[in-house]
């Protein structure tokens, strides 16, 4: 059984604890086994490749690393909120902001 979370791939989502406290960014990829999200732009590291032959001069990149999702609140209309579910008229499970109460897209 697949686990139901919060977030998803392509949500603007807000850090509430961690170096990157208090930033935004967006949902790049979710790691559903460890529980932790890639999000644009956030807790960037950096990683020594070897020349290859898709790369051949090598060096030092640059990227995105993981944040527990437990650190991570929805931003909906502007503001960071926390997340329902619930049925809408066509009778389908949706995500809606607890703040607000609108649908979440």
């Amino acid at each position: 059984m697949q686990k139901k979370l919060h977030i998803k791939v392509g949500d603007t989502v807000k850090v509430l604890s961690g170096e990157a406290r208090g930033r935004e960014g967006k949902i790049l990829a979710i790691d559903k086994k460890n529980d932790r999200a890639t999000v644009e732009g956030l807790k960037m590291i950096k990683r020594h490749t070897k020349p290859s032959a898709s790369n051949p001069q090598g060096g030092i990149e640059e990227k995105e690393g993981t944040i527990h999702i437990s650190n991570l609140m929805v931003v909906a209309n502007g503001e960071a909120t926390r997340v329902g579910r619930k049925l809408n008229d066509a009778g389908k499970l949706v995500r809606y902001s607890k703040k607000s109460g609108e649908e979440i897209k």
